[in-house]
């Protein structure tokens, strides 16, 4: 089976991204950890792409694109993937699917994790974070047993500069503009399966799993 998933930030692809790993043995393939990864080791392409980031330009698409065919090489992969943050343009899907059908691994699915933006900027702005990473709460949705600090070591929860408000508006704007076209890009090849991504975390795994039971 192989995935990708669509949605604004915050929406829970990741989330359920690792559920679906577990639950069906195939990895989740992050193109912002693949870069990470390959400058760390030093790679050929881990090279070429520091040389942007350090000048602060772009990894041009069919270099992330090459990271990617790397990794989906890989023996973890022989059963499929969860593509989780690219493509991220129309002008990037089409050059994964050309370059995933030279290798006769199109994708199977595309699961579009629908949200109203604004909810979505609500559930951002209260969430907030343990500094010494044992776990995230809301102050509206899950808050901790006192109000503002972390219920498992009593440090002061603290909100992250990404889910600042302007930061966030600014996001779902490029979101909706460089990402949302991907829906009717994906829509004409009958790949694109959407789930309410405003349910419980329970609800939106059973989703994912029926279009997975009915179609695959």
């Amino acid at each position: 089976m192989r995935v990708i998933f669509l949605g604004p930030p915050g929406s829970g692809k990741g989330t359920q991204a690792k559920r679906l790993q577990e639950t069906r043995r195939i990895p989740q393939v992050s193109t912002g950890d693949l870069l990470r990864q390959a400058v760390r080791d030093g790679t050929e392409l881990g090279r070429e792409a520091k040389g942007y980031m350090d000048s602060g330009g772009l990894v041009p698409d069919q270099l992330v694109i090459d990271l990617l065919l790397e990794r989906i090489e890989q023996d973890d992969c022989e059963n499929g993937f969860i593509l989780d943050g690219f493509p991220r343009t129309v002008k990037q899907a089409d050059a994964l699917e050309q370059a995933l059908a030279a290798k006769a691994k199109p994708i199977d699915a595309v699961i579009n994790f629908e949200i109203e933006l604004g909810i979505l900027v609500e559930r951002l702005v209260g969430r907030r974070v343990c500094p010494k990473g044992h776990g995230e709460w809301h102050v509206k949705f899950n808050p901790p047993r006192t109000a503002g600090i972390c219920d498992v070591c009593g440090e002061a929860l603290i909100q992250r500069e990404d889910d600042q408000e302007d930061r966030i508006r600014t996001r779902m704007e490029t979101y909706r503009r460089d990402t949302e076209p991907l829906i009717g890009f994906y829509r004409q090849r009958d790949l694109l399966h959407g789930v309410n991504a405003l349910g419980s975390m329970q609800d939106v795994s059973e989703q994912i799993e029926a279009i997975f039971a009915e179609r695959y």
